[in-house]
């Protein structure tokens, strides 16, 4: 089931991917029946959800049993966002990636900074190797999204992540992530010159999908900003019930039945 949801995941990367991100059972489910042929997680609402920072803080253990909880409730391909890999050396990296695999993932997103930074191109693409070693010793064939942070963390340096990207390729990428850019010429350009599906990250203000599709994009991503949505129209109906107790933003609600229905 693996290998051939590995395959499916693999296949999908041939056209567009969009994916909505998703950070727990019940937005897998609602992501999957909004017709999703595969899911992502996002890092950021995963940890907000357990009740911890974004930013490698979330313990694995917990990261892992969410992970199971949405393997379990979908069919679709799940990949999981494992930050810089819950761990520092060689064999806490390999190890989140046979429990990732275990749990149900075909896929992760692996970055290439730490608390203290970037890591070196050497350092980075070194533990892409550990993670692809990993998942072919587990027998399935990992799609490895190799993410790349220059653009996200305010210093865009074009040459620097073609760079990155090449020699995370090399070591066994599948993929490339080069989330912070909406300049459809940069992304164009990335995509003549990374000779893998290249994955942005998008929300408010992006591109849309069929521009970002005719430019050669092969997968976009939510990340958090779904999640953020979500949470801030919790936070506009929270006050409006406290504060005026009127309930207008509870509005446009799935019903209850509409969503219990997505476990029977």
């Amino acid at each position: 089931m693996t290998t051939d949801l590995a395959a499916r995941f693999h296949a999908l990367h041939d056209d567009l991917l969009v994916l909505p991100n998703c950070w727990d059972a019940v937005t897998a489910r609602v992501v999957e029946a909004a017709g999703a042929p595969a899911l992502a997680t996002t890092s950021a609402a995963v940890a907000w959800s357990l009740g911890a920072p974004d930013g490698n803080q979330l313990d694995r253990d917990l990261m892992l049993q969410n992970l199971r909880r949405i393997t379990d409730v979908v069919d679709v391909p799940v990949s999981s966002d494992i930050e810089g890999g819950f761990g520092e050396g060689d064999e806490a990296l390999a190890e989140t990636t046979r429990l990732v695999i275990e749990a149900g993932a075909v896929g992760v997103n692996l970055e290439d900074t730490h608390a203290d930074g970037f890591r070196s191109v050497q350092d980075a693409a070194h533990r892409v190797s550990i993670v692809r070693e990993a998942a072919t010793a587990a027998g399935v064939d990992l799609f490895i999204n190799a993410r790349t942070d220059s653009y996200l963390a305010g210093n865009a340096d074009y040459d620097d992540t073609v760079a990155r990207a090449n020699a995370y390729l090399e070591a066994g990428a599948s993929g490339i992530f080069v989330p912070g850019t909406g300049d459809l010429d940069v992304i164009a350009r990335l995509v003549k010159e990374i000779d893998a599906p290249l994955n942005v990250l998008v929300g408010p203000g992006s591109p849309p999908v069929e521009e970002l599709r005719a430019v050669g994009v092969r997968r976009v991503s939510a990340g958090s900003s779904l999640a953020g949505s979500v949470l801030g129209h919790v936070d506009r109906a929270a006050r409006e019930m406290l504060d005026q107790g009127t309930y207008s933003e509870m509005g446009g609600a799935l019903g209850w039945g509409e969503v219990n229905a997505l476990f029977t």
